[in-house]
């Protein structure tokens, strides 16, 4: 009989089991290495094949989370377990790709053309970065380029709303698509390891419902990678096995197996969070955690 693969997860301290469950887990297709020409230098090196997934698919993961918000297992202190439920909002997104915005406007977007605006704030912000990269693309000798090593902004996006006036994260992916649809057609070949997202978890229940459980009112926000560049150094091998074939959404039948990449935070800022009760001073994760808090505050 096999064993859930969540089980290994049950004895780690709650926030390693938030961490696991927050982590999307991307369905995924290879592609050779010899296809990949204008941004070969940001694939991972040593590899014949590259292995990616569209940002699209991202979103997927998160349709039924901002719907209905996530379930996280976590042990109470008085010893008893419960189920904590977050939505997740779409905090911060950049996205940098190989060509231009004007290149990909003239190439491959002539058909959403009408919905640019020359004048919009994003685009005035697309036009800021991409003169500060140019500036700082004078590099010693024996350097790449600041512009081969991040790529030109196609976009990016702060979240300045107070959590009730937020809407949903997949709500507002579809928005901001309108205007830059390469947030659901780009592949993660397409782009520099300087892309990445932040996702905002807020909680809204828990079950079974107790009284004064202060420590559930923890707030979280995990950064992501969303470039090909990093998927040979996800943090433990345990999730590297977890997802290197799993089947779909039910997890019924080998036939319905497909590969998937699992993203899990590079980066980690909390609210309220009680170290006594999130972290397991006996666990191995003490020196991760420190990284990825480390990686969050020197964002």
């Amino acid at each position: 009989m096999g064993s859930d693969p969540s089980e290994s997860w049950r004895n780690k301290s709650n926030l390693n089991s938030f961490l696991h469950k927050t982590t999307p887990f991307v369905p995924s297709q290879s592609l050779p290495k010899t296809f990949i020409r204008e941004n070969s230098h940001w694939q991972p090196i040593g590899k014949d094949t590259v292995d990616f997934f569209s940002l699209g698919d991202i979103w997927d993961q998160y349709y039924e989370w901002s719907a209905y918000g996530l379930g996280v297992p976590v042990r109470l202190p008085i010893g008893e377990t419960a189920v904590q439920y977050y939505v997740p909002y779409l905090s911060a997104i950049q996205i940098y790709t190989s060509k231009s915005l004007a290149a990909l406007r003239n190439v491959g977007e002539d058909s959403e053309s009408d919905s640019w605006s020359d004048d919009s704030e994003s685009e005035k912000h697309s036009k800021s970065w991409d003169a500060t990269s140019e500036d700082s693309s004078s590099e010693p000798d024996g350097s790449w380029p600041a512009r081969d090593r991040l790529g030109h902004l196609y976009f990016q996006y702060v979240e300045y709303c107070p959590p009730y006036g937020r809407i949903p994260l997949i709500e507002k992916v579809t928005e901001l698509a309108r205007t830059y649809p390469g947030l659901i057609s780009f592949k993660s070949v397409d782009l520099s390891p300087a892309s990445w997202m932040s996702v905002s978890w807020y909680p809204i229940y828990h079950i079974p419902f107790r009284r004064s459980v202060k420590d559930l009112s923890a707030c979280f926000l995990t950064y992501h990678t969303i470039s090909s560049s990093f998927q040979d150094s996800m943090p433990g091998d345990s999730e590297k096995d977890f997802c290197c074939t799993i089947g779909g959404k039910n997890g019924k039948g080998s036939a319905a197996a497909v590969n998937r990449i699992p993203l899990p935070p590079f980066g980690l800022a909390t609210y309220k969070a009680q170290e006594n009760f999130w972290l397991d001073p006996e666990s191995e994760d003490q020196e991760r955690f420190a990284t990825l808090y480390s990686a969050a505050d020197s964002g």
